[in-house]
């Protein structure tokens, strides 16, 4: 080796590595990537690039290693344009509002597919001119509920109540039971909402008695309806009373009933709850309701009732601002037309059954090295709807650790801790769902002394 050779060896092992930060390939360049394209006509090519830039910047801090940057953004791609992420909800709370309450029927989803291009929403195929908005769904109402005149929809149960003291009460009085004032939830409270539709309240009776007499006493001339408000979030026990919604009808006004959680007829797994058949056969001129609870549908307000006030309401002005779009009609005719909802079938569940299932996936966990065990738990409705109603179910419990690694997971689980343990529950978790469960505790790992934890009711 001449002494130019040796130099310029001598050089090359003196220089320094090469960062391979400085081989960033560039976006158009992993746009370029078949995946990244494909999904580029799926989600967005600018929604896309967004996803690749941030991959890109972690690998500039030395998080991502610069090959890797294509398969890291692949898999940071979301299945949908959407944000929203499912969530498997073993929280055992059914109706959990954080979760969007009701989950949709297979029926009602492929409902909502079918009519989410163009559709004969307002229009008579047959004549060619334009129909009643959602007749189809406003017809699977009525035959639901054959006590009911007529029915209309509107976007959420508190819109059903505002559209009817708008129309029937305005710069009137509403007669209310102190004991029937409720909070809705997330501080909304309903006799804010009804006097913001410039009606006047006019409270009766005490917060845990009230009978006929109070209400009698309180109507005169500028008596726009009553109002039978069944408290679907709370309970008061011991010394009550409350007049019923047949004694009401006699007394020569209208009564407008909320029902709350949706109910179209009683349902045998709630006994206590009331529904809109029972309460229009009492003699409620009108029954409002939300869609997305027990009815276990999309989120709306639903009115039924007498055929001339349900229409009169229809054609109120402000009904234009509070109708629902073509979606909503038809995942709603489809639930009410349609099989056993999700939420009816939990509600229903055979608790064996279920304790089976906890044990058998407690096992299978077990085999995989996860601390787990099947036991019985307790659900409750939610969402408004049977407060103070239990219903027996299994869980399968785990380290306390795996409710905040479980939110991570994919599918994401929503969990509950009780006494120290991550209890996944079952009434809410229908049965195909799971081997992705199992999956999701798989992917969180094995406890360790991380003391993380979360809640998920």
């Amino acid at each position: 080796m001449d002494r130019h050779q040796a130099s310029a060896s001598a050089t090359d092992a003196a220089a320094p590595p090469v960062d391979e930060r400085r081989r960033l390939p560039r976006t158009d360049v992993l746009l370029a990537d078949p995946r990244l394209d494909a999904a580029a006509l799926r989600l967005g090519r600018d929604f896309v690039k967004e996803v690749v830039a941030r991959v890109q910047d972690r690998a500039r801090t030395g998080e991502v290693p610069v090959a890797e940057i294509a398969d890291r953004a692949v898999a940071a791609l979301p299945a949908t344009a959407s944000a929203l992420r499912p969530v498997l909800n073993a929280t055992g709370v059914l109706l959990h509002t954080n979760l969007g309450r009701a989950p949709l029927s297979e029926a009602a989803r492929d409902a909502v597919v079918a009519a989410s291009g163009t559709t004969d929403v307002e229009l008579d195929l047959a004549t060619g001119a334009r129909s009643r908005r959602g007749r189809s769904a406003l017809d699977a109402l009525r035959r639901a509920v054959p006590a009911a005149g007529d029915a209309h929809v509107v976007n959420n149960g508190a819109a059903a109540l505002v559209l009817a003291a708008t129309a029937l009460a305005q710069g009137r009085e509403i007669v209310v039971s102190r004991g029937e004032m409720v909070e809705i939830g997330d501080g909304f409270r309903l006799p804010d909402l009804l006097v913001s539709t410039g009606a006047r309240l006019r409270e009766v009776g005490t917060t845990n008695r009230t009978t006929r007499a109070d209400y009698e006493a309180a109507i005169g001339p500028d008596t726009g309806f009553i109002l039978k408000i069944h408290p679907s979030n709370f309970r008061v026990t011991g010394f009550t009373s409350e007049a019923s919604v047949t004694e009401l009808a006699g007394l020569g006004v209208p009564v407008i009933a909320d029902i709350g959680s949706g109910l179209l007829t009683p349902e045998p797994a709630l006994p206590g709850e009331p529904d809109a058949t029972t309460w229009l056969r009492a003699g409620a001129s009108l029954v409002t309701a939300s869609g997305d609870k027990l009815l276990g549908g999309p989120q709306c307000g639903l009115l039924l009732g007498d055929a001339d006030l349900v229409r009169r309401l229809a054609r109120h002005p402000l009904a234009r601002a509070l109708r629902v779009d073509k979606l909503t009609l038809a995942a709603l005719e489809a639930t009410v037309r349609g099989p056993l909802t999700p939420t009816v079938a939990a509600l229903r569940a055979d608790v064996a059954e279920l304790r089976e299932r906890a044990q058998r996936l407690a096992a299978m966990l077990r085999a995989d090295g996860v601390d787990s065990r099947g036991v019985d738990s307790e659900a409750v409705v939610g969402g408004g709807g049977a407060p103070g109603v239990t219903l027996p179910s299994a869980a399968v419990s785990l380290p306390a650790e795996y409710a905040a690694r479980l939110r991570q997971a994919d599918p994401a689980v929503m969990t509950r801790v009780e006494n120290g343990r991550c209890l996944l529950d079952l009434r809410a978790v229908p049965e195909e769902a799971d081997a992705q469960l199992a999956e999701a505790v798989r992917q969180s790992g094995p406890a360790e002394d991380t003391a993380t934890t979360g809640t998920g009711s």
